[in-house]
C-alpha cells in the first residue's frame, strides 16, 4: 500500500489529475473566449459518464497494478514517452481550436450558421480533423504516462472507435455545407485519425 504514496506513485497521479484538469478547464475557457460566455454551457467542459467512468477505472487499474505489481509502474521512460504524448495531443487539439475560431464546436452542427467557414490553414492544411486526433493522443498519453497497460490498449480501441463513427457523420453535413469544395478537401488531407478515411 506504500506503493501509492511512493514517488512514482505520486507523481504518476499527480501528473494525471493535472493534465485531466488542464484539458477539461482550458476547453471551457477557449469555448467562452471564442463563443462568449452566454454561448457556452458546462458541456463544454467534455465530461460524460462513460468519460468519467473510464477514468475511474483507469485509475483502480493504476491503484491495483501500483499496489500488486509496482516494477510495472517504474518504467520512467516510458510514464515520461506518455507525458510527451499528453503535451503534444493537447497542442495539437488547442491548435486546432484556435485556427477554426467560431468554427470551432463541441457540438457536430446539422446546420449550417452565417459564421461558419470551412478551415484548410494552419494544421488544417495537414489533417482534416486535428482536434479529434489532439484528443486521441492526449487521452492515450494519459494511460501510457501511468504505465496502465490494460487502459492505455482500451482507450486507443474506444477513443478511435467514437472517432471512427463520429467523423463520417460530421463529414456528412460538411460536405452539405461546403459541396466540392469539402469533397476535394477530403481527397488532398487525411483525416488525421489512423485508419479513418
Amino acid at each position: 500500500m506504500t506503493e501509492i504514496f511512493s514517488n512514482t506513485g505520486f507523481r504518476q497521479l499527480t501528473q494525471m489529475c493535472l493534465a485531466i484538469i488542464f484539458f477539461h478547464t482550458s476547453e471551457y475557457i477557449l469555448a467562452i473566449v471564442i463563443h462568449g460566455a452566454s454561448r457556452v454551457t458546462l458541456s463544454s467542459l467534455l465530461i460524460s459518464k462513460h468519460y468519467a467512468l473510464a477514468m475511474i477505472i483507469s485509475v483502480l487499474e493504476y491503484l491495483t497494478e501500483i499496489i500488486f505489481f509496482p516494477g510495472l509502474k517504474q518504467h520512467w521512460w516510458i510514464s515520461n514517452f506518455g507525458l510527451i504524448m499528453i503535451v503534444f495531443g493537447e497542442i495539437i487539439r488547442k491548435t486546432a481550436i484556435i485556427t477554426a475560431g467560431r468554427s470551432f464546436t463541441h457540438l457536430i452542427k446539422i446546420r449550417r450558421e452565417e459564421d461558419h467557414r470551412l478551415v484548410t490553414e494552419g494544421v488544417y492544411q495537414i489533417m482534416r480533423h486535428p482536434s479529434y486526433s489532439g484528443f486521441l493522443v492526449w487521452s492515450v498519453g494519459t494511460q501510457v504516462m501511468l504505465c496502465n497497460p490494460v487502459s492505455a490498449i482500451a482507450f486507443t480501441v474506444v477513443v478511435w472507435r467514437f472517432f471512427a463513427e463520429r467523423i463520417p457523420y460530421e463529414e456528412h453535413y460538411l460536405k452539405q455545407f461546403f459541396g466540392r469544395q469539402y469533397l476535394e478537401y477530403t481527397q488532398r488531407v487525411p483525416s488525421g485519425v489512423p485508419f479513418v478515411n
